[in-house]
This record gives C-alpha cells, structure tokens and sequence, in this order.
C-alpha cells in the first residue's frame, strides 16, 4: 500500500506549479494545478517557493525526497550549486566520478525543479533542456531571475 500524496497550488510567474508531499518529505514539483489538501509543510514550501520568486530567498530549507543512487548524488549537487551560479553537467559528472551522460539523464529525471536547481546545470557550450512548459525559455527566465550569466 502506497502512502498518501498531498498536494498544494501555488501561483508563481510561470503559471501554476502543485507540490507534493508524501510522508513528510517534498517528492514533487510538477507544472500545471493539481489542487489537493495540504499539509504545513506544503504551505512552508509555498511560502518559500513565493519567497524565491520574490527575490527573497536564496536557499530553500525543506526535506526533499533525494532519491537513490546516482539520483540523489545529483540532486544533492545541484542543491549545492549556489544562487545565481551554474555548473556544467562535465562538472558535476567530475565531482561525482559518473559519466556526463548518466548525470544529464539524472539532472533530466530531477522530480523537483526550482527547488532542487537543476536549471542551473547547462552543457559545455550549450544550455541544456528544462522540463517545463517552455524548456529552456523557462530555464533562462529563472537563471536571469538569478542574475546567472548566460552562455
């Protein structure tokens, strides 16, 4: 029997993103509405994830779902690029010891973009993909938010 998904809306500049939460941690950030319950803790990333947009907040502060394997060693390394910075996915296959490839399939796999940044991840003279609604307009639209460079 699978635990129960909460979920909550939240409007941000990209149009509306739903949040989910199982068992006290974040597994989800998904484009589009899809209203649900709630929880403290989705009104907590709520707070944040507008926070961010707002300009606000730089981090967030959340428990995450990081997955497993090669997953989670991605989504931690993403998290830990900071605000306004990018890294390559060369890069963070460097770090990990993992082929560039299985890395840009994890980053491409990351169930929680903006929270975990994986727009801050582009290729080595290109920019990469994005998977919301408008990829990699939506993935500028947030690195410029951020005041990252550009290629």
């Amino acid at each position: 029997m699978s635990a129960e998904s909460l979920r909550a809306v939240v409007e941000g500049p990209f149009g509306p993103l739903t949040l989910h939460e199982v068992d006290g941690l974040l597994t989800q950030l998904t484009w589009g509405a899809d209203p649900g319950d709630g929880s403290a803790l989705l009104s907590e990333a709520a707070r944040q994830l507008l926070a961010y947009f707002d300009g606000r907040l730089h981090k967030f502060d959340l428990p995450f779902d990081w997955g497993q394997g090669l997953n989670a060693g991605v989504r931690r390394a993403m998290a830990a690029i900071p605000y306004g910075q990018t890294r390559t996915y060369g890069d963070l296959a460097k770090s990990l010891k993992a082929p560039a490839q299985a890395v840009g399939q994890a980053c491409g796999a990351n169930p929680l973009p903006i929270l975990i940044p994986c727009h801050r991840v582009t290729g080595s003279g290109w920019f990469g993909g994005f998977s919301a609604p408008g990829g990699v307009e939506t993935k500028a639209a947030l690195l410029r938010h951020e005041g990252a460079l550009l290629l």
